[in-house]
């Protein structure tokens, strides 16, 4: 059997690993900083400070490349910065939010090499951990930056560029995006509990799912984010919908039709022509007239493609927005006349 050198393996694992965001690269260049600082057991505080170093000098400047592969999410370290660098978190808290969000897969994957089989006693070999408290650093480790830190750097720098490279292929214009997703993570808040908007939404929807139209059971409702909440950052009640947990799982983080869109724009028509305070809220946020309300949400739509790209979920094939039957509704006809 061919014998292997820790500098073999590291390599292996930073140029052939699996990755569909740069966690592994930027948990590299973490791990080769704490052991030049001579640590060997580090509390999950101070991994947590560096892993966060590193994405705040990776994302400082004005050029900032997406961070994985899906064009419909941001990473959770991306979130995290960008939290830090608009105010919304302080460094205490960014690091606290990194400790407890960031490291749920890269710290377990970090050794594995994508589709090769490796042998078990490799998953160990630069660290090991008790999740959430302490890193305790193998000699290895120590032992592969003696023989050049340096090209280690290099070479991890190197890949954290071609996965950005790659990752930003995916957008036409990821700058425009970027500005975009600051703007909303700006004036986002943190997720609630939504469980407690079910009733009022029946009573505007009816006991159906928004995407399909079939009636869903008391056990199945889920509340959707008709524009996905990973990108508008909050949970404001015009763009909250009622739907079966299926129809939920199959939208995801995509970008629906221009049919839903259109039947969201009914719906809050629906609670703007009722007495609910709701309307008073929705009038300050989207508009005081019903074309100001529909100018700016499908600017918000607009905007929401922009950052999602070619990303569509259009819904059940079963599904014809012509014979929806929310649109024959009483209420429906009622609050939007022939305008939809």
């Amino acid at each position: 059997m061919l014998e292997f050198s820790p500098e073999d393996f590291w390599k292996a694992v930073i140029l052939y690993g699996l990755n569909q965001a740069t966690y592994k690269i930027a948990l590299g260049k973490t791990l080769l900083k704490l052991v030049a600082d001579g640590q060997s057991e580090v509390p999950w505080e101070t991994l947590s400070k560096e892993f966060l170093n590193q994405y705040l000098e990776r994302l400082s400047g004005s050029q900032q490349f997406p961070q994985q592969a899906n064009p419909a999410r941001l990473t959770k370290m991306e979130q995290i910065v960008r939290g830090y660098q608009t105010g919304k978190l302080s460094l205490d808290q960014a690091i606290s939010e990194v400790g407890a969000t960031a490291f749920n897969d890269v710290i377990h994957r970090f050794h594995n090499l994508g589709q090769f089989e490796i042998n078990d006693s490799l998953q160990g070999m630069f660290y090991e951990f008790d999740f959430g408290k302490k890193l305790i650093l193998r000699d290895s480790l120590a032992h592969i930056i003696e023989s050049g830190r340096n090209e280690l750097e290099s070479e991890l720098d190197a890949r954290w560029s071609l996965l950005e490279g790659a990752f930003s292929i995916r957008h036409d214009d990821y700058q425009l995006t970027n500005d975009l997703r600051l703007t909303y993570i700006e004036k986002g808040y943190k997720r609630t509990n939504l469980t407690t908007n079910v009733p009022f939404l029946q009573g505007y929807q009816g006991n159906v799912c928004f995407y399909c139209g079939e009636p869903v059971e008391p056990s199945d409702v889920h509340v959707d984010h008709v524009l996905p909440r990973q990108v508008v950052q909050h949970d404001e009640i015009w763009n909250l919908v009622l739907c079966h947990s299926f129809c939920n799982e199959q939208k995801s983080d995509k970008l629906v039709g221009a049919h839903f869109l259109r039947k969201l724009m009914a719906r809050n028509e629906n609670i703007i022509g009722s007495n609910h305070p709701w309307k008073n809220k929705i009038k300050q946020q989207l508009g005081i007239t019903p074309e100001e309300r529909r100018r700016n949400l499908k600017s918000h739509y607009t905007r929401v493609r922009e950052i999602l790209g070619p990303y569509y979920w259009t819904g059940s094939p079963h599904f014809d927005p012509e014979h929806d039957s929310f649109y024959r509704r009483l209420i429906t006809v009622l609050n939007n006349g022939s305008q939809f």
